[in-house]
């Protein structure tokens, strides 16, 4: 008796004998049953197949390759032929006769409605599931192949190559020593790991640990390498934010010197010291702290900006309103009034006055402005009334 592949069911038993009508319960648990030993049986000669054509001397397995798929390709066949005479279940008692002449009988021999022989096969379907699986056990000793030890390989090979894009990160990124894991360690785990399986010892337990730490350790450098990416950025958003703040420092300290020169009662505001904030820190934590301060220099900057520049945006403002207006009362004959006239020379003065008392000068403005309008008597007379007839 052939023993089945490791890790696979064995060939279903047969019921019944040649030329006796098999009863319908067997046949339909042998059907089930060997359905199930054609998926197992053709997905092992696919990985038998695989690793042969892998192996240096391949040409040495092709014949035995062949021929154990030429018999499972003889049990596929005859397990067809039993589906049709089968008929869903209305097999009556010659066709389940018919059937275990496929079963038992010469594959060549066994003539189906609507399908003819097999001349690939001389031998009985139960003695091509048992062929196929003395083929398969021979192949796997030759190859020194297993399933279970296939998926292995494939597993320590899936960890290898994890670990060495772990690797070429780390060094790339220059990583080390950077709270990411030590990759060096885990590939001599593998080795380990690897020596083990290879001399037949179970590293299912170790292979299964192996492969979390090499799944954590590819996700913890490259979130490593993001964040040093990250933190790159930030070193060069804070080395170019600090500069362009030391060089607005400067501007902001011309504009409020010439404000306190050109102002009465100038804001009292000190411009940032950037320099005392220190050089650019490298640690992650501490650079992400500095860049806040800068923020909020930054924010300070506009604030002593805005309240330096608003007076001096209002003594030219009051400049043009100054000379809209006069120009106004040029042109309507308000500037023939004497006290439109006063008013003009006062405001002038209080406007152009260093340092200049904007709060005053706002005031002036705003009465010569009502001053230069033309009068509502002027308004009327200019227009002429005709007399009644």
């Amino acid at each position: 008796m052939t023993s089945a592949p490791a890790g696979a069911s064995a060939a279903p038993r047969a019921p019944g004998r040649l030329g006796e009508a098999i009863g319908a319960e067997q046949l339909l648990s042998y059907q089930s049953e060997l359905a199930d030993w054609l998926t197992q049986r053709r997905t092992e000669l696919g990985r038998l197949d695989a690793a042969a054509q892998k192996a240096a001397n391949s040409q040495a397995f092709t014949g035995d390759v062949v021929l154990a798929m030429s018999m499972w390709q003889s049990v596929s066949t005859g397990a067809e032929q039993l589906r049709e005479l089968w008929d869903s279940g209305r097999a009556d008692a010659v066709a389940r006769e018919r059937m275990s002449r496929v079963i038992w009988g010469r594959l060549d021999g066994a003539q189906v409605p609507g399908g003819g022989a097999d001349p690939s096969a001389q031998v009985s379907l139960v003695e091509s599931t048992r062929l196929c699986d003395a083929l398969i056990s021979q192949l796997r000793v030759r190859l020194s192949f297993d399933p279970n030890q296939a998926d292995t390989v494939a597993r320590l090979r899936s960890v290898r190559a994890s670990l060495v894009r772990s690797g070429d990160l780390v060094r790339r990124e220059d990583l080390a020593g950077d709270g990411v894991p030590d990759v060096d360690a885990l590939v001599t785990r593998l080795d380990r790991v690897q020596a083990d399986a290879a001399r037949g010892a179970d590293a299912s337990g170790p292979l299964a640990e192996l492969e979390a730490a090499a799944a954590r350790a590819e996700r913890d450098t490259i979130v490593a390498a993001a964040q040093r990416h990250e933190q790159d950025r930030d070193h060069s958003r804070a080395t170019s934010l600090l500069e362009r703040l030391a060089a607005r420092a400067d501007v902001l300290a011309d504009l409020a010197a010439r404000c306190r020169r050109e102002v009465l009662r100038p804001p009292n505001l000190a411009v940032p010291d950037v320099s005392r904030l220190g050089d650019v820190p490298d640690q992650r934590d501490a650079l992400a702290a500095y860049l806040t301060r800068l923020e909020l220099v930054a924010r300070a900057m506009d604030a002593v900006e805005d309240a330096y520049t608003t007076p001096l945006r209002t003594r030219a403002s009051l400049r043009f309103r100054l000379t809209s207006a006069t120009e106004r009362a040029r042109r309507n004959g308000r500037a023939d009034s004497p006290t439109v006239a006063a008013a003009q020379r006062e405001t002038r003065e209080a406007v152009e006055t260093t340092p200049c008392d904007v709060e005053l000068a706002v005031d002036l403005v705003d009465l010569y402005e009502r001053l230069t309008q033309q009068l509502p008597s002027r308004a009327g007379a200019s227009g002429t009334t005709e007399a009644p007839a």
